[in-house]
């Protein structure tokens, strides 16, 4: 298991997400996994987030076998994920937005390996938050728009021992990244509240 680098995130403007249960207070890091989708190639990423402190634990990538069927390959996903998560116990999990292109039979199966990534999660009873992809975006590079490039330069920045060997891995470590950018501002906004509430 990787050491934590002890990285730091600074915090900004709140994030816009889909939230699947509610954050609990947690003392000391947060283990979380990101997630990017795909039928052929299911990147991960896994750190720990520590109040502004960020540390690259693994990464990789699930790989299903294009010569078989449908369902055969959503069980290579499922068994893959599975496996992450036994492995290294993450406590949340951050997935990324599917949108719709042009292309409905390709966006279609994007839908059932992005299902797949929601399911294995929610059987292991974690907290899944979903970030859309130019939120991830201005998080990890600063702006909405932005290149694989350079998504995975920042990655790298951010996590100086993370070792993505795809793009997959890179969006799947910049998921996470956003996950914990957005829980520390929803914990300094609960702080915030709890002191306007008292006499």
């Amino acid at each position: 298991m990787a050491e934590s680098s002890g990285d730091s995130l600074e915090r900004g403007h709140p994030l816009e997400s889909e939230l699947t249960g509610v954050l609990p207070e947690r003392p000391g890091p947060v283990r979380i996994i990101g997630i990017d989708p795909g039928l052929r190639r299911t990147g991960w990423g896994v750190i720990d987030s520590d109040g502004a402190r960020l540390g690259f634990i693994a990464c990789g990538s699930v790989v299903s076998d294009e010569a078989g069927s449908l369902g055969a390959r959503l069980c290579q996903i499922f068994d893959g994920l599975s496996q992450v998560l036994a492995e290294f116990a993450p406590a949340e999990a951050a997935i990324e937005q599917t949108f719709v292109n042009r292309d409905a039979s390709a966006t279609l199966k994007l839908g059932q390996a992005r299902a797949i990534a929601l399911l294995v999660p929610a059987l292991s009873g974690l907290i899944i938050a979903e970030y859309a992809p130019n939120a991830v975006k201005k998080t990890v590079i600063g702006a909405g728009h932005g290149d694989k490039g350079q998504i995975r330069a920042m990655v790298k920045c951010l996590l100086p021992r993370a070792t993505p060997d795809s793009t997959d891995e890179a969006d799947a470590l910049a998921i996470a990244i956003t996950h914990a950018h957005s829980r520390s501002w929803r914990r300094f906004e609960a702080l915030a509240a709890r002191e306007r509430a008292m006499p």
